[in-house]
């Protein structure tokens, strides 16, 4: 059996979980989430969500865990909320942000203007001497995880120097350079 799959979610006191035609809604303090799902059944039972397969198939397996996963992911974020932070590692890259605007100077001929979507808030950070940060928080994880790889994918870190956008705390790979 999923390991993941078999833990119940528990449901704090301000979150509702509403379970209808294979679509799961989850409402909370910071905003509703939904859900569908397919070859497994899906119960509230006392205050805890309980993921449940009809088959050992592999398929019914691999969704077991998974839509636990979501579930829980789907409550953590209506009561606490994701967030990503991405820093700019490299000489005259800078980020400025007018409400969903978000606008990067990342060294090419012209700066990158990305509109970002309303559920996510973005903040950037620039202190002098230090890398300018881009703080990016929403209920969604999903949601936060694609406009974050978005944002990292205009410039990816190169190995040589450590130069692009990088999630905060990122381990990068460095090669040596000629002289080695």
């Amino acid at each position: 059996m999923s390991r993941i799959g078999k833990n119940p979610v528990t449901v704090p006191a301000e979150v509702t979980v509403d379970i209808k035609d294979n679509v799961v809604t989850v409402k909370g303090k910071l905003g509703e989430l939904k859900q569908e799902y397919s070859d497994v059944t899906i119960k509230m039972e006392d205050g805890q969500v309980v993921v449940e397969r009809s088959t050992d198939h592999k398929d019914h397996r691999a969704k077991h865990g998974l839509y636990r996963s979501l579930i829980h992911n789907m409550i953590e974020g209506v009561t606490k909320g994701w967030s990503k932070d991405l820093e700019l590692v490299g000489v005259g890259y800078r980020a400025s942000s007018q409400g969903q605007k978000l606008e990067l100077a990342l060294g090419f001929s012209h700066n990158i203007v990305l509109n970002i979507a309303p559920e996510v808030k973005v903040e950037t950070v620039s202190e002098k001497g230090k890398n300018p940060i881009i703080k990016l928080t929403s209920f969604d994880k999903q949601l936060v995880g694609q406009v974050a790889a978005k944002i990292r994918g205009f410039r990816r870190p190169e190995p040589y120097k450590g130069k692009g956008v990088k999630f905060v705390g990122e381990q990068l790979r460095r090669k040596a350079g000629k002289s080695a």
